[in-house]
């Protein structure tokens, strides 16, 4: 059973090795502390499993866990110095290293995220692409749905902590914790028969009393995901609860009740195990459609760890009206470790979807008209001659509408109207046009360069006026990632598009960067007389 294989994840978790199969003898480290080798092909004892399995308790039985409540107790780190560095600066810097090269696809919306647990050396990189997404976002709460890995139980276990503690500091665990926990299949934590791993001599944190483990007292899969909570959101409260048996369904039905747009969901979960680097890509991608297509039926054959919390999100979804996108898939051969058996790791974010306008058919045609713009122009020195028939009617709607150009992921050119002034398919034509000859920024695209650009196109609403009474009440109106800006000040005017958001993630630098742009000083937009306008863009482009 996947919650009983201690040893194994341990080293699939990249903590005392180069990579991720059992019992490799290859030399690895820990985060400043001294390497413990495990044996090879060391697994659980059956006769250990089996009696595991007999004395489990279901959550919410007063057997189980008593009259138990959220206590002032601090949840010490079990994993620091193992799966991330135990020193703060060393964590803190690692986090920022890892979300400095995350460039994940902005996301309006933000619902939850899935990302994986496996040492940071290992997933770190992907977890970054899904974490990256909460820069400038505020959420009160965060809920943590995590997989067990060391103890059997039937339910989902609450914690009763009052602080969650990491080498970066401590976290509140939110007062919802008490109402969650009376509604099944959620209850309280408490001491149940724990498979200890096989680094708890190692682990930061002391062990408790014999018979005093709880189902969060050695699991990973949460704890880990806090460090970069803390980096990406300036305050939140934290609610941790680690699955054992539960129907999903059931589970999703309680959270629906608990969520509102002030709440995150973060599923903990790594994806195939010790498969060769091919046939778990194979794999992965199997699992990883039927997250995104909210196919059940189709996920609950898939190989993923965290599954039944997975499985939980996609009801919440279903119920919510959620959709799920891909923001990045690597396995453990791509990251630290070799390619004979990795571990795959997939970050994943689910999104409410705020009046897309176009579908993929619509979408397609639009970057194809952009491209066969950008093709003639450069080549040519002059827009095509295009046949409408047939065309959608949304074609035909004047709109504000912007081309970027990048290659290589770096910004190649950019231009656009903010105001509808011609129909959308005349836009997107003139605007890929002038991203590739007329942007002063950038010398004109050459045709060499045709096979390394990258065309998106945006649509915009019609900008709206904000009203605002001071600096600060700007600051606290404007919804980053979802807000695209125009700020008029001093006689001057410039805009920053939502995607901007995700290189300049604070407000008041978006606001000193945009009054730059128009020409002003940084602090220029504090002063009286500034005035703002807001859009939203539907924007897609050609790898999507």
């Amino acid at each position: 059973m996947d919650a009983l294989i201690a040893n194994q994840h341990w080293i699939e978790a990249g903590v005392g090795s180069t990579g991720p199969s059992e019992g490799s003898r290859s030399t690895g480290r820990l985060y400043g502390r001294r390497r413990r080798r495990l044996p090879r092909n060391r697994k659980p004892s059956g006769v250990l499993c089996a009696a595991l399995l007999t004395v489990c308790l279901p959550v919410g039985s007063a057997a189980a866990w008593g009259a138990v409540a959220t206590t002032h107790a601090v949840r010490e780190p079990a994993v620091a110095g193992l799966f991330y560095p135990q020193d703060k600066a060393a964590l803190s810097q690692a986090i920022d290293q890892y979300l400095a090269t995350a460039k994940p696809e902005p996301v309006p919306g933000l619902k939850a995220l899935v990302c994986p647990h496996a040492g940071y050396e290992y997933s770190g990189t992907v977890a970054a692409s899904g974490y990256k997404l909460l820069a400038g976002r505020s959420f009160q709460t965060v809920l943590v749905l995590a997989p067990s890995h060391y103890a059997f139980l039937e339910g989902a276990a609450v914690s009763r902590a009052g602080v969650f503690r990491t080498p970066l500091g401590d976290v509140p665990i939110s007062p919802k914790a008490r109402e969650l926990a009376r509604l099944e299949p959620f209850g309280w934590e408490a001491p149940t028969r724990v498979q200890r791993p096989a680094w708890a001599t190692e682990s930061s944190r002391p062990a408790p009393a014999a018979g005093e483990d709880t189902a969060d007292t050695w699991e990973h899969s949460d704890e880990v995901q806090v460090p970069f909570l803390q980096k990406t959101l300036s305050r939140f409260e934290l609610l941790p609860i680690v699955f054992g048996e539960v129907d999903p369904e059931k589970a999703a039905r309680v959270l629906a009740g608990q969520v509102d747009d002030r709440t995150l969901i973060v599923v903990s979960s790594d994806l195939s195990h010790y498969h060769p680097y091919a046939e778990a890509r194979d794999l992965d991608t199997r699992c990883v459609q039927a997250v995104c297509a909210l196919d059940v039926e189709r996920m609950k054959t898939q190989e993923a760890c965290g599954k039944t919390p997975i499985l939980t999100l996609m009801h919440l979804a279903k119920l919510k009206g959620w959709k799920a996108k891909l923001l990045d898939y690597r396995n453990s051969g791509d990251t630290a470790g070799d390619k004979r058996r990795v571990v795959g790791y997939a970050a994943i974010a689910f999104y409410a979807p705020g009046g897309e306008t176009f579908n993929d058919s619509e979408r397609k045609r639009l970057l194809e008209l952009a491209r066969t713009a950008l093709h003639d122009v450069v080549t040519k020195g002059r827009l095509p001659e295009v046949s409408t028939n047939g065309w959608p009617a949304s074609f035909f709607e004047l709109k504000g509408c912007f081309v970027t150009l990048t290659k290589r992921g770096e910004l190649r050119g950019c231009i656009g109207h903010i105001v509808p002034v011609e129909p959308l398919y005349r836009a997107v034509m003139d605007n890929a046009r002038n991203a590739a000859v007329r942007d002063s920024r950038f010398l004109p695209v050459k045709p060499e360069e045709l096979g390394d650009l990258e065309v998106e196109v945006s649509v915009l609403t019609e900008p709206k006026p904000l009203s605002f009474t001071s600096p600060a009440d700007l600051l606290a109106r404007l919804r980053p990632h979802e807000d695209g800006v125009i700020l008029t000040v001093e006689g001057r005017t410039a805009t920053f598009l939502p995607q901007v958001w995700e290189q300049i993630p604070d407000k008041a630098d978006f606001l000193n960067q945009l009054a730059r742009k128009a020409g002003c000083e940084p602090s220029a937009w504090r002063k009286p007389g500034t005035t703002v306008s807001l859009y939203r863009v539907e924007a897609f482009k050609e790898s999507k």
